[in-house]
């Protein structure tokens, strides 16, 4: 099993574990992480383009057993196990765009609310075997557990956060607040290294995703 050691930005996935993915789901899968009230903490698809057309526009999303069974389990389960009806044979469909074996993989970590992570992860060949499926079972919840909210972010720099979701430019914020603009400079490079964000809108948007403002 892959050692999961996550020392990066929180919106990124490292090199060898998106590799040890696509290994895993050559044919592709659906990550995602922290699902809010609207929004994922992180969502990556790299299902084939042909699948994903044809799922978006068909509003198969509401129909997906993969996903309703992610939804009310935790825990890992092979496509052809998953007892949920299929009255518009998604699988069925997505088995004739090269996703012929599937596996739905959830978990829900605590705390209130408690968010789910899931991912639907497929491949042509084989059915995935029971090692693979402990192991993206593993995977998910390291995912889950890297993307947890920080819980030291000061109310200096939740502020100045929710000032920069509102649209406010830097000389706005300072003169609102009444400090100067590198105050707000600093308070915003505390906010991005605590979130792990690439600059100051993405850690307003993280910040946001989390609920912390």
């Amino acid at each position: 099993m892959l050692d999961v050691n996550l020392h990066n930005p929180r919106g990124l996935l490292p090199d060898r574990l998106a590799d040890r993915l696509a290994e895993l789901s050559p044919s592709g899968y659906l990550l995602v992480i922290r699902m809010g009230f609207f929004f994922p903490v992180y969502e990556q698809n790299t299902m084939p383009e042909k699948w994903a057309d044809r799922y978006v526009s068909r509003g198969y999303m509401v129909s997906d057993p993969a996903l309703a069974w992610c939804y009310a389990n935790t825990g890992a389960i092979r496509w052809s196990e998953i007892d949920v009806d299929d009255p518009r044979e998604v699988l069925a469909q997505a088995a004739l765009c090269g996703l012929k074996h599937g596996a739905a993989v959830s978990c829900l970590g605590s705390g209130e609310p408690a968010q789910r992570s899931f991912g639907s992860f497929a491949r042509s060949d084989r059915e995935f075997n029971g090692d693979e499926l402990s192991e993206l079972s593993a995977l998910l919840v390291s995912l889950h557990d890297h993307f947890t909210p920080p819980t030291n972010l000061t109310p200096a720099e939740l502020e100045a956060l929710r000032m920069v979701k509102n649209g406010l430019l830097m000389k706005e914020i300072a003169n609102f607040l009444g400090v100067t603009e590198a105050a707000v400079k600093q308070r915003l490079k505390g906010a991005k290294l605590k979130l792990g964000a690439k600059n100051g809108t993405h850690a307003a948007t993280m910040a946001t995703s989390f609920g912390l403002i």
